[in-house]
């Protein structure tokens, strides 16, 4: 085993390498890898909670002095405008020092109450003791909270809408900020726990009726941080923005380029055309054009318009709404790919072979002319035989080769084999007003993965070009599985009867074969859900660790500029790398790629987060007037505290409450991902047909609860009567769990 570091090393390794303070970074530091990362996990979960990144023990540092990495948070400004900062944990005699903090460019604005890591150095100024930079973000205090407001005799109580949250917030009555009873706020800590031990708040904003359609995904926004207005100077900018002309560029407005995107897409800022490749010594190849919208041209390093899609890192995509990551003047105008007007691209032109094997490419700054803005849907139709008016003139100069293009393309991915999910996708479809009218599941057509795989294509290009070139880029990430998830998919698969070998390097070709024995079974959504749940998050790096996922060695974001920081980077590495012009990497960007990703990466999941949450709370709301109605689904989780359906009717999850299933203590077996029954024997495990009755569904948490009817077509008994489980557990659960491994065994036996 190797040894984990202590806290003061990590101290230490951080203080050396101010911008390698990602998990990755401190595990490949000290060489730590596969189970071993758990250990190193935990410690640095500890030092998180602690507000810190190490253990501080007077007796090994001065403490008159702060350490060169410190916690610091943003305490006001100076006359001058500049940011002061105030060590968190000055142990010192005396007032605690301030420190002037100094911001890059590309750091993330800061406000009064940010909470950073920073590396700090002593300075002799009239006005500041240290001056301060920034290591990275970790959180604001005061502490925030989004809820409902209720109205009481003396002031009130804030109830979170997070359906995660265990406690209500108290308010003072001189600090209700005027809200009414039923309206939902923001509230921030106001001081430590009062009557009831409940924390005590202060109300910072109204946010209006919580049951309105349109405040559902404005909650999640508000809930997770997600900047939804543009600063004046950047909306200056946008607007002072003029169409790239022809200088400098490739002109490619006579290339029949079009863009192919759902029907109610906001943007198009990706171009494809295909035709045969007609050089005799690439027989039955294929020549493949991606064109991407030239976001770099308009948004320069360092300017407002930077600095501020940097700060969101991505755009947020809701049901009813976007946060764009650029203003519309771009992301709907200039840096959108309308048919018929020219506008600035980066394209690459791929060659293929007859197995669509990719054996060239060449990158070039161009002018392009869509010859088309077609939907998935019109061009499958046309491809099936239902050729439109608008369509039938590009059928034998576009639509057709494409397809050509593609099943060669297909043809290689199948060689490739990438991990092959089928994991349906929720639509949930609004009316006008804003209220759920339905929830489908999207189709996906040849149109969808036409496109999808030609992306692919232009992103391995990217990477591979820039990597030749040597020059620094954001690599997209998806590491392999850790040993402990791949074994508990084991463990999954072994008791569904089902086979995934021990003792070789692991392929995504081997997950495909566990989906492959499970595909028409009735564990086929189970081993699919279970496969995903063992995958790690995909993430951006300066440094290349491969694509798990798409089994591919070198691949970076290049396609979607517009929503994607990732991939603006990628594009003013390749504008740097061929010397197109002044706006590419700068030498900031450059010192700060390690920054830079962590940062996208946390953007990222935050976006997932809202937009996860958002779409629960459309679904609770959608179910709320079915309260009492029977739904059926398959076990989708299994915890301590109870048991997750998915239904099969919207994809929605809810929680059957352990509390709910019976009188009989449930012994939870981890491994096994069971819950069995004291004295019924009643088993509980992944991917189990269910049916139950929705018990209640509130819109504003976006909770479902549910009550259990029936385990695999048979009614669930509910254990002795009149017994209360607090007694019954602790005498029984020895018992269970003999029980329950004994089953485990029996199941796996008869399965196979």
């Amino acid at each position: 085993m190797v040894r984990i570091p202590t806290k003061d090393e990590i101290l230490a390794w951080i203080a050396d390498n101010p911008t390698l303070t990602a998990k990755r970074d401190i595990a490949k530091a000290f060489g730590i890898k596969g189970s071993d990362r758990i250990e190193l996990k935990r410690l640095l979960k500890e030092l998180e909670d602690g507000g810190q990144l190490e253990k501080r023990n007077r007796s090994y540092r001065d403490p008159d002095k702060l350490p060169p990495v410190t916690v610091l948070q943003i305490a006001g400004t100076t006359p001058d405008g500049d940011l002061l900062a105030r060590p968190l944990e000055w142990q010192g005699e005396g007032a605690a020092p301030r420190v002037l903090y100094l911001p890059r460019a590309g750091d993330p604005a800061l406000g009064e109450g940010d909470r950073i890591l920073g590396r700090v150095t002593a300075v002799k100024a009239d006005d500041h003791q240290y001056e301060g930079r920034l290591i990275r973000r970790i959180g604001t205090n005061p502490k925030k909270i989004l809820g409902v407001f209720r109205k009481g005799a003396e002031g009130g109580r804030v109830v979170p809408i997070d359906k995660g949250a265990e406690r209500e917030w108290m308010v003072a009555t001189e600090a209700t900020g005027g809200a009414k009873d039923g309206e939902l706020v923001e509230a921030e800590q106001a001081g430590p726990a009062g009557r009831m031990g409940l924390p005590r708040a202060r109300i910072i904003a109204r946010l209006g009726d919580p049951s309105a359609p349109k405040a559902v995904s404005l909650i999640a926004i508000h809930q997770h941080g997600i900047p939804d207005d543009f600063p004046d100077a950047a909306i200056a900018e946008a607007d002072a923005a003029k169409p790239a002309g022809l200088k400098g560029r490739e002109d490619l407005r006579d290339i029949p380029l079009i863009t192919i995107d759902p029907a109610d897409a906001r943007d198009h800022d990706d171009a494809v055309w295909a035709h045969a490749d007609d050089d005799p010594r690439n027989e039955g190849g294929h020549v493949v054009w991606v064109a991407i919208a030239d976001v770099a041209y308009y948004v320069r390093p360092g300017t407002a318009l930077d600095r501020e899609a940097r700060k969101r890192g991505n755009s947020t995509y809701f049901p009813d709404r976007v946060v764009p990551m650029l203003p519309d003047r771009l992301s709907g105008d200039l840096c959108s790919l309308h048919e018929g007007v020219p506008r600035a691209c980066i394209a690459v032109r791929m060659v293929l072979d007859s197995k669509g094997r990719k054996i060239a490419h060449r990158f070039l700054r161009g002018l392009m002319r869509s010859a088309a803005t077609l939907s998935y849907a019109e061009v499958q139709a046309a491809r099936d035989g239902q050729v439109s008016a608008r369509i039938e003139p590009l059928m034998e100069s576009v639509i057709t080769p494409l397809y050509a293009a593609y099943e060669a393309a297909r043809t290689a991915r199948a060689m490739r084999q990438p991990l092959d999910l089928d994991l349906p996708e929720r639509k949930i479809v609004l009316t006008d007003e804003g209220v759920v009218k339905s929830v489908d599941f999207a189709e996906r057509f040849d149109a969808h993965k036409l496109i999808e795989e030609f992306m692919i294509l232009a992103n391995v290009a990217a990477a591979e070009e820039l990597t030749k070139r040597k020059r620094p880029l954001l690599f997209r990430v998806h590491e392999e599985p850790p040993p402990e998830k791949l074994e508990a998919l084991r463990e999954v698969a072994q008791a569904s009867g089902f086979t995934l070998a021990k003792g070789q390097v692991l392929r995504t070709e081997h997950l495909n074969r566990l989906l492959a024995q499970a595909e028409g079974t009735e564990f086929d959504q189970l081993m699919n859900i279970s496969t995903l749940r063992s995958m790690t998050q995909a993430y951006y790096s300066p440094e290349n660790f491969g694509h798990f996922g798409l089994a591919l060695k070198n691949y970076a974001h290049f396609t979607s500029p517009i929503r994607r920081y990732s991939d603006l980077i990628v594009h003013r590495a390749l504008i740097t790398a061929h010397d197109w012009g002044k706006d590419g990497l700068s030498p900031d960007e450059l010192a700060g790629l390690d920054e830079t990703a962590t940062h996208i990466s946390e953007t990222e999941r935050r976006s997932m987060a809202a937009e996860r949450d958002t779409t629960d709370r459309y679904l609770a709301a959608f179910l709320s007037e079915r309260v009492g109605n029977e739904f059926t689904g398959r076990i989708s989780g299994i915890a301590r505290f109870g048991v997750f359906v998915k239904l099969d009717e919207t994809g929605a999850d809810g929680l059957i409450p352990i509390r709910s299933l019976g009188r009989e203590f449930f012994h939870y077996d981890a491994d096994s991902q069971t819950l069995m029954g004291s004295d019924t024997g009643l088993t509980i495990g992944l991917g189990q047909r269910a049916k139950v009755r929705l018990a209640e569904a509130v819109p504003v948490t976006g909770g479902l609860m549910l009550e259990l009817l029936e385990l695999d077509d048979a009614v669930v008994p509910r254990g002795p009567q009149g017994r209360s489980r607090s007694k019954t557990g602790p005498r029984k659960a020895g018992k269970a769990r003999a029980k329950a491994a004994k089953t485990k065994r029996k199941v796996a036996r008869k399965r196979r």
